[in-house]
């Protein structure tokens, strides 16, 4: 069997400190025979020199371009926009197959280069369960985010914090109101991570999963003040929101979190926005009266990075460790060729891992 070449890559995002893979976990990688080489990277939230002392070899931001062919290029969001041709296998968040601004161009230059795309939210057991996943704390997050606002008391720009920090902010203050909140999907892991939450902000969340969104009371949506969308779908659904409701004069919705931000995929459940929001301005105003602010930030983890890091890298390292085609693997490379055979993109033979 040939060694396993991982390289851990430097993200390009200046508000991405996360890492897939956290330097207890490289220890056990390099200990289990894995080369691992790891981006110097100083928004990383683990200093780089925790990872030499694991056992790995350090290099320059940004030299993945150079890596030797054999190296599994391993990171979590978008890529630089150079080079035009991929020649490696890269593991990360790739947003390109359900149709995503940006996904067939991503594609084309995988099928250029020759290289291949294994999409960390395709990486699935036999019963199509993400193996690793950072929803708990995306939805942990974003519901804080929106009790903050929501109480008007969400300070910007967004900065990287702890969970104690942040759950001392959630603690209802003298004279906070009561209201009525709503977590759908509450039954995932982002879900899961709302209500928790907003049970640490003292709120009592009404909770709607396939069940309650199979026959949508619409009604029952707009009479909650804050809601905190968790559901990623993958086909046509009846939105949960739409430009009428935002229109309607009864309305007591007035904070939405968009844990999911599917913005762009004809899948979307919220398509009454177009952009995603982030940390120097983590909330536009969708509607002015009846009042609407949407929260929608893609990388909310990453203001947890410690934490939401050492829970993905756990998860992710036992796969990692049994990294081929085969299996989990090999259902998610599947995937990466079908999508490119339905755009078209089949130019030249697609090279297997």
């Amino acid at each position: 069997m040939t060694e396993l070449h991982l390289w851990l890559r430097h993200e390009t995002r200046t508000t991405e400190r996360r890492t897939p893979i956290v330097p207890s976990d490289a220890r056990r990688l390099v200990r289990d025979g894995v080369t691992l080489t790891v981006e110097d990277s100083p928004q990383r939230v683990f200093p780089t020199g925790e990872y030499e002392e694991a056992g790995c070899r350090v290099v320059e931001a940004g030299s993945w371009v150079d890596a030797p062919a054999d190296a599994v290029i391993v990171g979590l969001k978008e890529l630089p926009d150079g080079p035009a041709e991929l020649r490696h296998r890269h593991v990360f968040f790739g947003h390109a197959y359900k149709a995503q601004p940006g996904a067939e161009a991503l594609l084309r230059r995988f099928v250029a280069g020759g290289g291949s795309l294994f999409d960390l939210e395709y990486l699935v057991d036999d019963n199509g369960r993400r193996l690793a996943a950072f929803g708990y704390w995306a939805g942990y997050v974003g519901a804080a985010l929106a009790v903050l606002h929501h109480r008007g008391r969400l300070s910007a720009p967004l900065r990287p914090t702890s969970k104690e920090e942040l759950d001392a902010e959630l603690q209802p203050a003298p004279g906070d109101a009561e209201f009525a909140s709503l977590v759908i999907g509450a039954l995932g892991r982002s879900g899961r991570g709302a209500r928790v939450a907003l049970a640490e902000a003292g709120l009592d969340p009404t909770c709607w999963d396939l069940a309650e969104t199979r026959d949508l009371d619409r009604q029952a949506l707009l009479d909650h003040e804050l809601m905190v969308n968790t559901v990623l779908t993958t086909g046509p659904s009846t939105p949960f929101l739409t430009d009428k409701d935002l229109d309607e004069p009864a309305r007591r919705l007035r904070t939405v979190c968009d844990v999911t931000c599917d913005v762009g995929s004809p899948y979307n459940v919220l398509p009454v926005y177009d952009t995603v929001t982030d940390w120097t301005d983590p909330v536009r105003s969708l509607h002015e009266e009846p009042a609407l602010d949407l929260i929608a930030i893609d990388n909310l983890p990453s203001l947890l990075p410690k934490e939401a890091s050492t829970d993905f890298s756990a998860a992710l390292t036992p796969q990692l460790l049994e990294f081929g085609v085969a299996g989990a693997w090999g259902r998610d490379l599947d995937r990466f060729h079908e999508t490119c055979r339905e755009l078209g993109l089949t130019r030249g033979e697609l090279r297997d891992a």
